[in-house]
């Protein structure tokens, strides 16, 4: 049994600072000759304790760390989308995570994605609150603490960095996390540290190490506890050609042991696959890397936490994200746990849904979640691009119900056979690589869709209104009846059906031409000669009469309840009148409810 490094996951925004903290503590470390303990692995860096002991100094000492901790195991392959490749059955690969982001500009989209992530995940996590040195009079202090810093700079000055603190503070609490600066924390179960720090000039580096290892004490130890000799388990980050090595892959180990000549089970998308290891290729140490012409140098094993390269063959369909096991005598039953894992995420069910498609295992678990959460029925949710079966699916749905017949595609291609399909179609395809905005572009195209129905809808409900027939201007006596007439209040449309005040009927708007121009549609104020299919003029009307909107029972009860604040002050009026005359004759008439 061993403790391993916990495994450290950076995310935040692009340019927040990310690569610059990590080379900053490298950097510490190469220049204070400590190097020979730090390990570069394939998409990950290993800090040992006495190099972490080395930069924090004095504050180390309050916790009885370095004991049980052997280092910090920090992934650093870039952009948060990492941290969903990068995962285990049941959670996130990374331990612990460090939510970095520019103190000067807040949260950003990929702030919040990732925060939905850690979210989602449940992964502890500690916020950098990077670039403190670029506050306006900052006074920078190269590699000292954040308290030490802090106390010398003007007053206007801290004052300005803790009102960006509340402002953070304020943020994560509308996101469900109760937050303070760490010297304030009085419960690191229910609170998350935010750490001031300069990834440029090194200002904070000590109290946001320190922060980190003290979390990873508090909350990880039985979940750092591995067995040496056990079969490995890893993550697979990606699939690459190498020159002078061929098709490769590289992994993350978190379990175990990995060995030259193990049988490994690897994952494509729709399959499990088992193929014999042929190499094990580390990156050369630190100190090395930039004079060695061998940028690998090959090894006979690797034990957890490690970053690895691998030369296998038949692996050009594995997939990234999709994990990898060691399988010595037990493959079969590891074949069938991996297939497991694959439909636990992928939803692929004959009911009306939304077709989701991302690029690796985690993003596709993350996107399936967020969706899930919104109450968004899934129909197909798969791996890799955008194809033309994807879209022929989509359009099947959308003939059922078109707000479901769209693709969410995350961080895929559109391949050109779908782009074609899509062409003859009106399918929507949302693409991105921030999985909310996604999501929220989606709920916008949605509420855009209800308001267009809901216009139409409205459009079609017959309101008030009422005319006035002018005398002396009987065009036509039947067949249609055509009269000049003045509209008095409302809008008159083509195809209404007109009362008289005793509630007979007189016929249907056949037309309406203003100087020999059709309208479908006229409003109050409005002069215009109008044919009456099915009326007789002296026998259903008379000069100078007001004649009604004949209002259907159902269109008045929809009114009545949920458009009455809609209609004018006349069309109002005119809707009790009609509502009078309907009353004469029938006296329940409005009365029922919808």
């Amino acid at each position: 049994m061993k403790i391993r490094s916990p495994i450290v996951s950076v995310l935040g925004h692009v340019d927040h600072g990310k690569t610059t903290l990590l080379d900053f503590i490298r950097g510490s470390a190469v220049a204070s000759k400590e190097a020979g303990g730090i390990t570069q692995h394939i998409g990950a860096t290993e800090i040992p304790m006495q190099v972490i002991a080395k930069i924090c100094g004095d504050f180390l000492k309050k916790f009885t760390i370095q004991d049980t901790l052997p280092g910090l195991f920090f992934i650093d392959t870039p952009g948060h989308q990492a941290f969903t490749t990068l995962r285990k059955r049941g959670g996130a690969l990374a331990d612990l995570a460090i939510l970095i982001m520019d103190i000067n500009e807040g949260f950003k989209p990929q702030t919040y994605e990732a925060l939905n992530i850690l979210k989602m995940y449940k992964t502890p996590f500690i916020v950098a609150a990077n670039k403190i040195d670029r506050i306006y009079g900052w006074n920078v202090n190269e590699r000292t603490p954040f308290m030490e810093s802090y106390a010398k700079q003007y007053s206007s000055v801290q004052q300005t960095l803790d009102n960006e603190i509340y402002e953070l503070v304020g943020i994560l609490h509308k996101e469900g996390f109760e937050s303070e600066r760490f010297d304030r924390v009085t419960d690191f179960a229910s609170q998350i540290a935010i750490i001031p720090i300069s990834a440029q000039s090194g200002e904070g580096i000590a109290e946001f190490l320190t922060m980190l290892m003290g979390l990873a004490q508090q909350y990880l130890q039985e979940q750092l506890k591995i067995e040496t000799d056990a079969p490995a388990k890893g993550t697979i980050l990606e699939v690459k050609e190498e020159i002078g090595l061929g098709l490769t892959f590289d992994a993350i180990i978190y379990d175990g042991i990995i060995k030259k000549n193990d049988q490994v089970a690897l994952m494509t998308s729709d399959d499990v696959i088992s193929t014999k290891i042929r190499s094990l290729l580390k990156p050369r140490p630190l100190e090395e890397i930039r004079e060695s012409k061998k940028r690998f140098k090959k090894v006979d094993e690797v034990v957890a936490a490690a970053g690895i390269k691998i030369v296998a063959p038949h692996i050009e369909n594995v997939v990234s994200g999709s994990p990898l096991r060691v399988g010595r005598e037990d493959l079969q039953s590891i074949k069938e746990e991996m297939l497991k894992e694959i439909e636990d995420i992928k939803i692929d069910t004959e009911d009306s849904g939304v077709l989701v498609k991302a690029d690796t295992l985690g993003s596709l678990e993350a996107m399936v979640n967020l969706l899930q959460e919104m109450n968004i029925p899934i129909r197909i949710a798969d791996i890799g691009d955008v194809s033309r079966r994807d879209v022929i699916d989509a359009k099947i749905v959308q003939q059922e119900n078109p707000q479901y017949g769209v693709i969410l595609a995350f961080n895929v291609k559109i391949l050109p056979s779908a782009m074609q399909e899509l062409k003859d179609s009106k399918i929507k395809v949302f693409s991105g690589n921030v999985i909310y905005q996604l999501t929220e572009n989606y709920e916008e195209w949605i509420k855009e869709l209800e308001n267009k129905k809901k216009k139409q809808w409205m459009q079609a409900i017959v309101k008030p209104a009422k005319i006035r027939v002018i005398p002396k201007l009987i065009f036509r006596q039947s067949k249609p009846a055509i009269v000049g007439i003045e509209v008095l209040s409302g809008t008159v449309k083509k195809g209404y059906s007109l009362l008289r005040e005793d509630g007979s009927k007189v016929g249907v708007v056949e037309s309406m031409q203003d100087k020999g121009e059709n309208k479908p549609s006229i409003s109050r104020g409005q002069k215009v000669a109008m044919a009456i299919k099915d009326a007789i003029y002296s026998k259903h009307f008379e000069e100078g009469e007001i004649l009604y909107v004949d209002i259907p029972e159902k269109h008045y009860l929809i009114l009545e309840k949920e458009l009455k604040e809609k209609l004018t002050e006349d069309e109002f009026e005119t809707l009790n009148e009609t509502l009078d005359i309907k009353r004469k004759n029938e006296p329940d008439w409005g009365m029922q409810t919808i």
